[in-house]
């Protein structure tokens, strides 16, 4: 008997620890969004994270006949990340994110995950020079 209680704690145990994984670390998607940065900030009570939201341009709905505007929360993995949008505010801005199922405090407040900034109003991010030299 002793055996089968340490064989189902070993199942419950992987199977535990396949859903943890499943639900705040497996990346469900990965893209690119582009539109205007509303506001930039770091918050938090334990754990300060950047945060962050993007207007992009167009509306959409939930439901037939109302207007909403195109907003995509998020949060910024990274201090090089941080410091190239945190004076970026009120400017056209292409990032790429990861999206998982489920956030982490230590990761922000969001389940999108800003990795990259792509642009900030057409200037590149691989050369050394920023918009803002």
């Amino acid at each position: 008997m002793h055996k089968y209680v340490k064989i189902g704690a070993l199942i419950l145990v992987i199977v535990l620890s396949a859903v943890i994984y499943w639900r705040y670390f497996f990346v469900f998607s990965e893209g690119v969004k582009a539109g205007n940065l509303n506001y930039f900030e770091k918050k938090g009570f334990v754990f300060k994270t950047w945060e962050g939201r993007l207007v992009q341009e167009g509306f959409q709905s939930p439901s037939a006949g109302a207007l909403q505007s195109n907003e995509f929360r998020f949060s910024a993995q990274g201090e090089e990340v941080a410091q190239k949008l945190e004076r970026a505010s009120g400017r056209f801005v292409e990032l790429r994110y990861k999206e998982y199922l489920n956030p982490v405090p230590w990761r922000g407040a969001s389940k999108y995950v800003v990795i990259e900034v792509l642009d900030i109003q057409g200037f590149s991010q691989e050369t050394s020079q920023t918009p803002f030299d």
